[in-house]
């Protein structure tokens, strides 16, 4: 790792425990984790999902100064399983177990956390299993499939009281911690509006037709909590994020959820009011993807508070002037946020901050990892220790993810709606209807 990786970590690292971010839920001491493992004590995790998020594993599961043993690898494809052993040979000087069935793992009590990276249908059922089995979770977003998900999850970390990060990474990213604070502090004046996007030039996908099996895929543990479908071509690898809704989320889900967090985190901003969605299928109309690739969401919060988001996932047009990023605007300012650092405006439009971050994170490219994840995930072993306290607890991380599911659901059916501010809850039947999700029978997570 080179030094300006380490001084990036050793930055962020020192600043985590005292971060305050302005909404209810992150009150939380450290102490109230539960101090299970000590400071010194080794960490014992196992991975689950070895698809493109794997990269983001290997230098903090490497890095002798994190005292992590990696103890499991599993996917339910072997091809993926025998990728990643070849890539933590670089990291990691011994082996470790390759399974498939992430069930086996939760039996093993020498397992302290999980790495949960699969396809967003198996997030939630998965989390609860492991935090019955007594594991803490650092889990992938989205951190849910729908609402009631969500809901259940943060019932069961309450129930278990057991560590659980939502992999949103830009929350242990220096310097939107630091923008983040003077925002707050009245750097822009009064934030009023956060314009949140995302764009990509992803191509046409293969129409979902029957085929066999792929050698090597256990097609009963990929579908696991989903009902159970014939395989049809291509869809386990990554393109199940747009084929219906029985595995993904669609690209809202997908990438929204990362500068919606911002946003809402900038504002200071639970749950909003009411939001309003236009969104559609624009381009390579005969393909196989079959819902929107394009996405234009407005939420509205108490206080006269807006959020808007537009998602393009096939269109390469950089409006914005990056490939993804957070624009928050002031009486006195504005603010441009994303993963290379911040520029910070006045209100005449003149650049006054720039700042010049060290950080390596990939924004659209396919394949996780940078300084951003290692110090997300540093922050999760060192609550897990009870040295920090979480910079996404999962209480916090759902209300960001309820930003995704609404404008999925208004998607669904065609029109907005009101929200409870205080709940979440919809006031639309129609809308409610799509607040959980049918499960295969004997699948249905539970407390």
């Amino acid at each position: 790792m080179s030094t300006n990786r380490r001084d990036f970590i050793k930055k962020v690292t020192a600043g985590t425990a005292g971060v305050a971010v302005g909404s209810s839920v992150m009150g939380m001491s450290a102490k109230s984790y539960g101090r299970i493992i000590g400071a010194n004590e080794r960490i014992n995790v196992a991975i689950a999902g070895l698809g493109r998020r794997l990269g983001a594993y290997t230098e903090p599961v490497g890095m002798k100064e994190n005292n992590v043993e990696l103890l499991y690898l599993c996917d339910v494809m072997q091809k993926q399983r025998d990728r990643a052993a070849r890539m933590f040979e670089r990291a990691i000087d011994y082996k470790p177990k390759l399974e498939n069935d992430i069930k086996k793992i939760l039996e093993d009590k020498n397992v302290d956390a999980i790495f949960n990276a699969t396809p967003d249908h198996w997030h939630t059922p998965m989390a609860v299993m492991a935090m019955k089995a007594g594991k803490h979770v650092y889990l992938e977003k989205p951190v849910s499939h729908n609402m009631k998900e969500s809901e259940l999850v943060v019932a069961c970390q309450k129930k278990y009281n057991k560590v659980v990060q939502m992999g949103a990474q830009q929350r242990s990213a220096p310097d939107s911690i630091q923008i983040i604070k003077e925002i707050h502090d009245g750097a822009i004046g009064t934030p009023y509006k956060a314009l949140t996007f995302y764009v990509n030039r992803r191509g046409e996908v293969p129409v979902a037709s029957k085929a066999p099996v792929p050698e090597g895929l256990d097609w009963e543990l990929f579908q696991g909590p989903a009902p159970r479908q014939d395989y049809r071509h291509n869809t386990w690898d990554y393109n199940w994020h747009w084929y219906e809704w029985l595995y993904g989320t669609g690209e809202t889900g997908n990438n929204a959820t990362h500068e919606l967090d911002i946003a809402r985190w900038a504002l200071k901003v639970d749950y909003p009011e009411s939001m309003y969605v236009e969104a559609a299928k624009r381009h390579f109309m005969d393909d196989g993807w079959t819902m929107y690739d394009t996405m234009d969401v407005t939420f509205r919060f108490p206080g006269n508070l807006v959020i808007q988001w537009d998602g393009k996932s096939r269109s390469n047009h950089n409006t914005y002037g990056s490939d993804r990023g957070t624009i928050i605007y002031g009486s006195e300012g504005s603010v441009f946020v994303n993963r290379s650092g911040f520029k910070h405006f006045n209100r005449d439009g003149k650049l006054i901050k720039d700042s010049k971050t060290q950080s390596n994170e990939a924004g659209t490219a396919l394949g996780g990892g940078g300084d951003m994840s290692t110090a997300h995930i540093q922050n999760f072993f060192n609550t897990i220790r009870g040295t920090e306290k979480l910079n996404l607890h999962i209480a916090e991380g759902v209300i960001s993810q309820a930003m995704t599911h609404y404008a999925n659901i208004g998607y669904r059916i065609g029109k907005g709606f009101d929200i409870d501010t205080e709940t979440g809850r919809i006031f639309d039947r129609d809308a409610m209807k799509l607040w959980g999700r049918e499960y295969e029978p004997g699948w249905e997570p539970k407390l």
